[in-house]
């Protein structure tokens, strides 16, 4: 189990981090997007400053996973982004639920192995 862990964790930071770094310093060019994908991403670019937010989030949380260090905590900041991104695929672009499916199972398995830090969080007072 614990082999195990650190593969998913591992798997999960190197994924956000990619995605992060190729955002953030335009290292590959976005494809076009079209309908109700196009709509929604062109609402997150009019913000100005979300999807800039979201990504230094995710690199942040991406170099927790892979240290390790902050895991519990990475993952409860993570956990809307992978809710989101879930959603986003399932409503608007299929192609992308595999990695969705990942993202959302993996963070599940390791807040599943992760539990013990959550019991102050959930515990009812």
């Amino acid at each position: 189990m614990k082999i195990a862990v650190i593969i998913v964790r591992v798997l999960m930071g190197l994924l956000f981090l990619f995605s992060s770094v190729t955002y953030l310093f335009n290292l590959i060019p976005v494809p076009p997007m079209e309908g109700d994908m196009k709509t929604f991403s062109e609402g997150l670019a009019a913000s100005g400053y979300l999807m800039t937010l979201i990504k230094v989030t995710e690199l942040i949380c991406s170099l927790a996973l892979i240290s390790g260090f902050f895991v519990p905590l990475a993952l409860v900041i993570l956990f809307p982004i992978i809710i989101n991104i879930f959603f986003v695929h399932l409503m608007l672009a299929p192609e992308g639920m595999p990695v969705a499916i990942f993202l959302l199972l993996a963070s599940l398995f390791l807040a599943y192995a992760k539990r013990d830090h959550y019991k102050g969080l959930l515990a009812a007072k």
